[in-house]
This record gives C-alpha cells, structure tokens and sequence, in this order.
C-alpha cells in the first residue's frame, strides 16, 4: 500500500504527478486528476476496484432521475448505497477474514451527499466523469475529508486562466508552497508524534491492562489522545495541502477541538467534515432542533447510534457513542441552565470525560476494558500491579514527543502561523520539521493511518 507518508509517494509519485498536472492545459486537468486518483485507489485496493467503479455507474444512472426532482430513484439510490456499506460492515464484523473495501465509508457518504444535492438542484452539471473525480480523488479516497460535489467545481474553476503567464506561474508556485506547508506540518504530526506515542500505547498493551499502574493507566488514555488526535489531524492536512497544491480549496477538518467548552462544541470541531455531513443529511432531515424537546432529543440519538455504528459493530462503539450522547444532552438541556455551572462542568468534559471516552474507544473487548477502567478507577480491588513504579520506567523516553504534542494543543500556534507563515523563521521550522519526518519515514517501517478501513 502506498500512502502520503511513504518516502516514494513523498519524493516521487506527488512530485511527478505535479509535473505532470500542471504541464497539461488547465481545462483538461480533470483528466490526469481522475486516472491518478483512480490508479492510486487500485493500486492500494484492486480488489474492489470494479465495486466502486459500478457504484459510480448506478449513481451517474440514477442521477439523471433524480436530477429531475425524482424522489422514488433518489430513495432508491440513497437505500442502495447505505445497503452496500452496511452489507461490508456486517460481514466484516461477522468474518474477520473479509476486508472492508478502503475507504468505503467516505465514498459512500460522498455519493450520498452528492444524490441530495442533485435532488435539491444544487448540482447543475451532472455528469459521469464530474462524479467520478469527485469520488475517486486521491487526496480523499483513503480518510476523507468528505468534501462536497462544490470542492470539485471550485477546483476546476480556473481563476487564474484569465491572467497573464506571469502571474499564472507566480500565483501557482506560490499555492503549491502554501499546500507543501500545510503538508510538512501533517507529516510531522504523523511521523513524529502519532507514529511515537503509538508506540508508548503498544508498550502499555504489552505489559497488560490487569498489571499496568493506576499513573499509566491515565498516561495510557491520554496518550491516545493525542495520538488519535495527530494521527487524523495530520492526515487531513497533508490531504487539504496536497488539494492546495492542486488549486483547491482548503478543507478545514479540525479546529483547535480541546479548546472547546463542551462535548458538543468539541465535535463541530472534530473531524468538522463528518460532523457537517450527519448535520446536514440526517440531523437536519429528521427536524434537527426545530421540533421540541422530544423530537431533538430523539435525532440526537439517531445520530449518535449511527456515528457508533459507522466506527465499528462492536459493544464498545456504542458505550463510546452513547456516552457522548448522554454529556451532550446533559449539556443541552440541563447544565445550559446556568452558565457558570455549564463552564465548569464543559471543561471537565472536554480535558477529563473525552480522554475516557477514547479509551473505550479504542479497546474493543468489553471483558479488557473492564480490566482497563479497573486499573483507573482501583475501587474495587482488581489485583495489585505488576509494578506500581511502571510509568517511571516506561513514560520519561517518550517526553520528547509527548512535551511537544501536548504544547502543540495551545490555539495559539495555529494564529502565529497565520501571521507568520511567509516568514524566514517559519520556513527554517518547516524545513526542520520536514527533515525531522522524513529521518523517520526513511528509518521506520510506516504506520498506517488509523481510519484506513473505515
């Protein structure tokens, strides 16, 4: 498999492929764009290549229905589409052996998106080979972001057609520095701290949840945080600098989400372009908040049962889920009563209950999570551990990464970078972040990114 962190993607394959695209006059770009993007999709998953590929076929199909407002093809489609990513995820749950086809999920909910707005007329052009791109592009087809049928046609727009070849070239290299960037400091998130705080978790998982220390058993949920949280916000801007390079817009997917004040708030900024979707074609759909208590209540869980079983079928998904579910009601409708009281409790959620709630997350037997949450919560005697001095011994060689990533938490950087980015200063960070990242692609065997296979 080849992904953006691989030495030959990074200084072969994107730079060649730049060349490449830009060489080619901008009105055809579309072209080198969809076989690029469809050949990286067949080379990492040829299997279920000819899968998508009829996908796409139905969709363009049907759509020519459903651009003509009609509604029995448009539910037709949308059932069919959730049928085939339901059907994967069952049988990948019910035989393990059975592979979820690369990034599924994402195809699938963009060719959702794609059927609404075709059905609500925000689509004028429907073609096959526009919904194609779309659903292949490369810089989405592996984790997302899920970005609308818009981000194509704003990319193929070609603003800068209409000015000389000076400015064309200037303006051009100018944007593929700016997505080179914003693809450094992805890179760095991933390579240099997700990838090495990976590690600190395997080491807590190898010594064993019923012999870990209380101390590292905390360690242990808050160094997955942070992994979890560089690993996809690295990922989505490698793929949002990549799009830059490219001449599309940026797709913000991750806004500062522990600075939020409550659950809620955190979740419009976590993984924005997944939060945006269920908002806008099932939260929205059923009523959203415009129905009463009752009515909001119940969309709310609608919404979080099937955020649970879009992350996996099994129990843990849905403890993880439905406690989100439960703080965010509580946030809601009790705790917003007075805003003192929702300050202080919103906070606690975000820095104390979040952390948890990844824990459980990410241990998907039920009978190792007792065993964990035993260890964080020693009330009720569970055994004595193995070593109660562990987190002495395992945590300080990981200061160098768990320091940074925590410091990187601060809003603050991402304004300084802003103001700054253009900046001898900056560009000198960069280059020693770049050179930093690629000493551990180079010297490592690669770590996949962690929402590959949904």
């Amino acid at each position: 498999m080849i992904t953006f962190t691989d030495q030959m993607f990074i200084l072969a394959i994107l730079p060649l492929f730049l060349l490449l695209y830009y060489i080619v006059p901008a009105k055809y770009r579309a072209w080198p764009l969809f076989i690029f993007s469809a050949g990286f999709y067949c080379y990492n998953d040829y299997r279920y290549f000819g899968l998508l590929t009829g996908l796409i076929i139905i969709n363009y199909l049907v759509g020519l229905l459903v651009k003509k407002e009609k509604k029995i093809p448009f539910v037709f489609i949308i059932f069919l589409n959730i049928g085939t990513l339901i059907s994967f995820k069952a049988l990948g749950f019910m035989d393990k052996s059975i592979l979820i086809p690369l990034g599924l999920s994402y195809y699938i909910f963009k060719l959702i998106s794609y059927q609404a707005d075709l059905f609500k007329g925000k689509i004028q052009k429907h073609t096959i080979f526009g919904l194609a791109t779309y659903a292949f592009i490369f810089t989405q087809i592996i984790s997302g972001p899920i970005a609308r049928y818009s981000y194509i046609e704003a990319g193929f727009a070609t603003p800068l057609e209409n000015k000389n070849f000076k400015t064309r070239v200037y303006e051009t290299l100018y944007q593929i520095q700016d997505g080179l960037k914003l693809f450094i400091i992805g890179l760095f998130m991933k390579i240099c701290l997700a990838d090495n705080l990976a590690i600190l978790w395997s080491n807590i998982k190898t010594i064993g949840y019923e012999s870990i220390s209380t101390p590292l058993a905390w360690t242990g949920v808050y160094t997955y945080s942070l992994r979890l949280y560089y690993d996809f916000w690295g990922y989505s801007l490698m793929a949002a600098g990549i799009g830059i390079m490219l001449g599309f817009p940026f797709i913000k997917n991750f806004d500062q989400p522990y600075s939020s004040r409550t659950v809620a708030e955190f979740y419009r900024r976590w993984h924005m372009t997944l939060g945006e979707w269920f908002r806008d074609y099932i939260y929205f759909p059923l009523g959203g908040s415009r129905k009463g208590q009752l009515r909001t209540i119940i969309n709310l869980l609608v919404v979080w049962l099937i955020t649970g079983l879009w992350h996996g079928l099994t129990p843990n998904f849905m403890i993880w889920s439905g406690s989100l579910f439960i703080m965010i009601l509580m946030e809601k409708f009790v705790f917003s009563k007075n805003d003192k009281l929702l300050a202080v409790i919103g906070r606690f959620h975000v820095w104390f209950m979040i952390p948890l709630t990844w824990g459980v997350f990410a241990i998907t037997s039920i009978k190792n999570l007792g065993l964990y949450f035993a260890r964080l919560f020693p009330l009720f005697g569970v055994g004595i551990a193995v070593n109660h001095r562990d987190i002495v011994y395992t945590v300080p060689k990981f200061a160098i990464y768990l320091i940074p990533a925590i410091i990187m938490l601060l809003p603050i950087w991402e304004k300084l970078y802003k103001k700054y980015k253009d900046t001898i200063i900056v560009q000198l960070l960069l280059l020693l972040m770049a050179i930093a990242s690629m000493y551990f692609v180079i010297n490592s065997g690669g770590n996949p990114f962690m929402y590959l296979r949904f």
